[in-house]
């Protein structure tokens, strides 16, 4: 890799879908700057979905990574690599803290969650219904956010007033604009919200994933099995991965079915379901474009003879490797509810599989399914170009999602 000039990565995301193709084009994996860190970008999917499965690639950059020390110092996004749960563990680390939170998303729990989420949408829609026609409303702000956050802080039981408190630090979490003073100030401040949480629960605990998740720390101790850095980031995980994700793929579906009506009209004709246009969502738009990071335990050979050596960096390029030709196609650059194939890796792959990807499926599709049988006249109230990215290489959204949810009167 020394030998090769890494290819950069637009912090602001731009175009991400050029980047997706220049990355495809330089091969199955390829050197890549990411925001001053280089790492090997996996944008094949078969290639991807091997080491995603493969014990010699870790996700604990702390023990296996030579450059951890003095990246985490000074890298933006150093958060990613450095906070302590199941995302960043390896082996039996990662099996004892995702026993942990597995019960809390099992399939019961989210069956149960059905109505409740869609309770929630219901009231947001009424909220929707109750402005005048031909209004522009930001469907991002007054629809995508407010239900996943709302659902994931009943989980935690978490007040409205820490959830306010809580959004702003971890969407800048996802942000790749920040300098690395400013990501170091948005981390402190995060663990020290979170911090001011354990402390309330402790003082009162309440039928709830953080209550339960504090108790399991305080009667194992410090043999137990959740240490107090595990439990900071465990609740780090669970707030972000519960709610900014889900924001992002409620935000490209609506966005790529308001793009090509004939992609509702599938669905009014019984072509395919709202499942159908969930998994397509996901493929298409996945909401991680990349993830950071992943280390090689041994030298991995690759397809075109080149070698990850063991120490250096991987990157998943998950946007993409949805959309690459041998997996979908020639036509893999279209929105198609209806192809046969919508298989994808937004949720990941192997053993760190999202234990969330059946609440998000819910929630993604529950509110698709209600706004478009309220709002049957809905469409972009800009042209589709117009829509922002969000600044962020990562996290896959559009700054704002502009409609009019019925015409004019």
């Amino acid at each position: 890799m020394r030998d090769e000039q890494p290819f950069v990565l637009d912090p602001t995301s731009a175009d991400h879908h050029a980047e997706d193709r220049a990355l495809r084009a330089r091969g199955a994996a390829t050197p890549v700057d990411i925001l001053g860190v280089t790492a090997w970008s996996v944008s094949d999917p078969a290639l991807l979905k091997h080491l995603l499965t493969r014990p010699y690639v870790s996700k604990d950059a702390r023990a296996h990574w030579p450059a951890f020390a003095e990246t985490a110092a000074t890298w933006p996004l150093a958060l990613w690599v450095a906070v302590d749960n199941m995302f960043t563990a390896y082996g039996g680390d990662h099996r004892r803290l995702r026993r942990l939170i597995a019960p809390a998303l099992s399939p019961r729990r989210v069956a149960d969650l059905a109505p409740v989420v869609e309770e929630l949408v219901t009231g947001l829609l009424d909220e929707l219904d109750d402005l005048p026609a031909g209004e522009t409303v930001d469907l991002r702000e007054r629809l995508a956010y407010p239900l996943p956050i709302a659902v994931i802080g009943r989980m935690l039981g978490l007040t409205s007033a820490q959830l306010s408190g809580l959004r702003s630090v971890v969407d800048r979490v996802f942000s790749t604009t920040l300098t690395a003073d400013e990501a170091a100030e948005n981390t402190a401040t995060l663990y020290r919200l979170l911090d001011e949480l354990i402390a309330a629960k402790r003082a009162s605990p309440g039928d709830d994933m953080t209550s339960f998740l504090i108790a399991t720390r305080d009667e194992e101790g410090d043999g137990g099995a959740l240490s107090e850095s595990e439990l900071r980031g465990t609740l780090v995980l669970m707030i972000s991965a519960g709610y900014e994700t889900t924001v992002n793929v409620v935000d490209q579906a609506i966005t790529s079915l308001l793009t090509d009506p004939e992609q509702p009209a599938h669905v009014r004709a019984g072509r395919c379901d709202w499942n159908d246009i969930v998994e397509e969502t996901l493929r298409f738009e996945p909401s991680l474009k990349h993830l950071p990071l992943r280390v090689a335990l041994q030298d991995i050979p690759l397809p075109d003879g080149r070698t990850i050596r063991a120490g250096e960096a991987i990157l998943p390029s998950y946007a993409a490797a949805n959309r690459h030709p041998d997996w979908h196609g020639e036509d893999a650059d279209r929105f198609d509810a209806t192809r046969p194939s919508k298989e994808h890796l937004a949720f990941g792959h192997g053993v760190h599989f999202c234990l969330g990807a059946p609440l998000a499926r819910l929630e993604v599709a529950t509110v698709l399914r209600a706004l478009f049988d309220r709002f049957p006249h809905i469409r972009l109230a800009v042209p589709a170009d117009e829509l922002r990215p969000l600044p962020s290489l990562i996290s896959n959204g559009h700054v704002a999602l502009p409609v009019h949810l019925r015409p004019s009167a």
